[in-house]
């Protein structure tokens, strides 16, 4: 009885085992299956990678093939990659590929570029729509920027001569990547911008417009003199100017505006001058009304003066009648020269 039960125990144990050996091979084969020809390819193509680690790469998150080919691609142009490294710069959020091949292409032109600063630029430039293989590429064969920008609406840049005469200038600048201060450095838009500054002092500082348009490369000269790539991502190789020609008067147009603005402000004192006229001879219009009320007010107090004359007895009869003659007389006088002044 108990010989049976002991047969069955190890009976059903080794099904266990066999079980278990199956599901353990089973695994091993899927794992051979999906990973043997991207162990297969780094092995013969001189970068080999153990099947453990490409197991461990899918467990965190990685894509093998992307690691394996971006290694082989390294190895084969010289560059001894890790697949830790390649890793490291993936799970950052960095651009495998082309960071490789922009150490490939730095390493083949001779520009100093280590790996830490090719993946620091790129995670540098991931949203800016650029990339670091552009920067390298760019270091290795200088691009030209337009000032102005022609993106911005402007052609020309506008500066003014100490005569008054505006000139319209554009300049092409040649430059190239300082992968040294890419990461931190200004853009293009700065240097757009100090090349623009430079070019309106250099005209602003001319005697003459006649100066700017017979010497235009004194503008380079002062421009390129101010070092306007300084703490950008770029070192200016040349500046161009690649047109020049006369905008407008502007000085005589300040004049003319300055002139104009003159003539108002003169209307203007005239026109309060006589305002103030105007409010002086209202003012005597109304004084001579009020002396003439003050006459008339005198003269209604003659008859009251007379009354007391008569009762005073300062005046008579004869005297009142002789008064009243002489008023007679003196308003036939005024009416008869009255009518021959109308006349």
């Amino acid at each position: 009885m108990i010989n049976s039960i002991l047969a069955a125990n190890e009976s059903f144990i080794g099904v266990i085992l066999i079980g278990v050996a199956f599901v353990v091979g089973l695994i091993f084969f899927v794992i051979l299956i999906k990973f043997f020809g991207i162990w297969l390819q780094a092995r013969t193509a001189g970068a080999p990678v153990s099947l453990l680690n490409l197991v461990f790469m899918r467990f965190r998150k990685v894509p093998p093939a992307l690691i394996v080919n971006s290694r082989i691609t390294a190895y084969k142009a010289g560059l001894p990659f890790t697949t830790d490294q390649l890793e490291a710069h993936y799970l950052s959020g960095g651009d495998i590929g082309h960071v490789v091949l922009a150490m490939i292409a730095a390493d083949k032109a001779g520009i100093s570029l280590s790996y830490d600063r090719a993946c620091a630029i790129d995670l540098a430039t991931k949203d800016t729509g650029k990339t670091v293989l552009e920067a390298v590429r760019t270091s290795i064969n200088p691009k030209v920027i337009d000032c102005p920008n022609p993106a911005s609406g402007n052609t020309k840049i506008t500066a003014v001569a100490k005569d008054g005469i505006a000139v319209n200038a554009r300049a092409r600048v040649t430059v190239r990547t300082n992968l040294e201060r890419f990461v931190g450095g200004a853009t293009e838009e700065t240097i757009i911008a100090r090349v623009g500054e430079g070019i309106v002092t250099s005209v602003g500082s001319a005697v003459s417009y006649k100066h700017v348009l017979e010497n235009p490369d004194n503008i380079s000269k002062l421009v390129l003199g101010k070092g306007v790539d300084a703490s950008t991502a770029f070192e200016i190789l040349s500046i161009d100017i690649a047109d020049v020609d006369v905008a407008d008067n502007i000085g005589a147009r300040l004049q003319a505006e300055q002139a104009e603005a003159d003539k108002q402000v003169a209307q203007a004192k005239a026109e309060m001058r006589r305002a103030a006229a105007v409010a002086v001879e209202q003012e005597m219009s109304a004084r001579t009304q009020e002396m003439r009320a003050k006459v008339v007010e005198a003269e209604s107090g003659i008859p009251m003066a007379i009354a007391d004359a008569f009762r005073n007895g300062n005046l008579g009869i004869m005297d009142y009648v002789k008064y009243q003659n002489v008023n007679a007389d003196t308003k036939m006088r005024d009416s008869i020269a009255g009518d021959e002044g109308d006349e």
